[in-house]
């Protein structure tokens, strides 16, 4: 047995120890990997199942048409289709959430890719289906390679897979997800660096103007991020990238939701329960000119002078597309509007939860309500898990489980 085989073994072993229930064991895995593992444990992910697509097939096709990662593709295209042409791996790319748009490789590959449900319209976001290289370079924001058994759905870990973030250099926006696919030659080194190579020659076509995107990923002008694992951040129109401290994220989201502009009475009364004192808001708006510009931020009453468009924006988007489960992959936990206290950002986020709760029950999509039913904020909606339970058949596994959940919560809220 050599190394590989051995390491091979050791990652199962974990895997199967983690199964098992005993989490503390998976430390002879990497933490990148485990930390994900628990991710999807918390999360409800289903081991024995893959990915889902939610879309139909003229929908995606419009929607795939208009992604700036659609560009990016005949680059991809001419910088390793040529040279993999015949060795048994996919190439893929992803949107900013997981879903893959475009599936590249020799027609067996994609045959065997189709079995475990890698196929362009599906969502591989680490909340849906479960560790994976794609999913993960999303949630942690950088490179990423999963091995084998790594991989936390089981149908998914004879394969092997490398991915990395690509990002529009003049906003900072991530774009979407550069992936290859394949066998035991993945998993070795060169996989990674390969893709790493490719996106970095990606980016700098974006920045000096090899690569066209566009208005699609631009027409916003500057970008508000409040959803990012990472921090609070916001890309200006030129290009800068300016992190945020909560306060200062919450009033530019504040802001962005009142185009008209707020007072300071009213901006003060959505910071604070108990309202915060003019005096510091005029503080706060002070700095925020000066760390962003005095171009991004008026007076009288207070707004924003530039278009800005924030990550909950294209969450409220994809509702409206009726891309719903991209929409709850896309919200996560839902960063500073899960964390915030400010009255005004609570208010944002029970009306964001609103819309799509109410497009999964009016959907009544299967793909949709297992996203929202193993989400953080859908867990416990016993009508969601009681729709679900409807449209599943008789032999599938869920629906008992759904059942079961449906009965657990109405004990739990004293409903007989």
């Amino acid at each position: 047995m050599d190394d590989a085989d051995v390491d091979r073994a050791r990652i199962r072993s974990a895997y199967e120890r983690f199964r098992d229930g005993r989490t503390s064991d998976a430390g002879s895995v990497r933490s990148v990997v485990r930390d994900s593992w628990m991710r999807s444990l918390r999360g409800g992910v289903d081991p024995t199942a893959t990915a889902v697509s939610d879309m139909s097939a003229s929908v995606f096709a419009e929607y795939r048409a208009a992604h700036p990662m659609t560009a990016v593709r005949p680059l991809v295209q001419s910088l390793m289709l040529d040279d993999i042409g015949g060795a048994g791996v996919v190439v893929a790319l992803t949107d900013e959430v997981g879903r893959l748009l475009w599936l590249e490789g020799d027609r067996d590959a994609r045959d065997r890719a189709a079995a475990i449900d890698f196929v362009e319209g599906a969502m591989w976001s680490e909340e849906v289906a479960g560790t994976n290289a794609p999913g993960l370079a999303l949630a942690v924001g950088r490179g990423v390679q999963i091995v084998g058994a790594e991989h936390y759905a089981e149908p998914v870990q004879e394969w092997s897979c490398a991915a990395a973030p690509v990002h529009d250099p003049l906003t900072g926006h991530v774009l979407g997800v550069l992936d290859v696919t394949g066998g035991r030659q993945v998993a070795a080194p060169f996989a990674m660096s390969t893709v790493r190579s490719v996106v970095a020659a990606i980016e700098l076509q974006i920045r000096y103007g090899g690569v066209d995107l566009g208005t699609v990923s631009r027409a916003s002008g500057a970008g508000l991020r409040v959803l990012d694992v990472t921090g609070y951040q916001f890309a200006a129109d030129d290009g800068t990238d300016h992190r945020l401290t909560p306060r200062h994220a919450e009033i530019l989201l504040l802001l962005s939701t009142h185009p008209h502009g707020m007072s300071t009475e009213q901006l003060a009364m959505a910071l604070s329960d108990d309202g915060v004192d003019a005096v510091t808001v005029r503080a706060e708006i002070s700095r925020l000119r000066r760390d962003l510009g005095a171009h991004v931020l008026q007076s009288r009453p207070y707004r924003l002078e530039i278009p800005v468009v924030s990550d909950v924006d294209r969450i409220t988007d994809r509702v409206r597309r009726g891309d719903v489960a991209g929409a709850i992959s896309a919200l996560g936990r839902g960063g500073l509007l899960a964390e915030s206290r400010a009255p005004g950002v609570v208010e944002v986020f029970e009306e964001l939860l609103s819309d799509i709760r109410s497009a999964v029950i009016a959907g009544a999509d299967r793909a949709a309500l297992r996203s929202w039913t193993a989400s953080v904020h859908g867990r416990d909606d016993a009508a969601a898990w009681r729709l679900l339970a409807t449209l599943l058949g008789p032999d599938d596994p869920d629906r008992s489980r759904a059942i079961g959940r449906v009965q657990l919560l109405d004990q739990r809220f004293g409903i007989r």
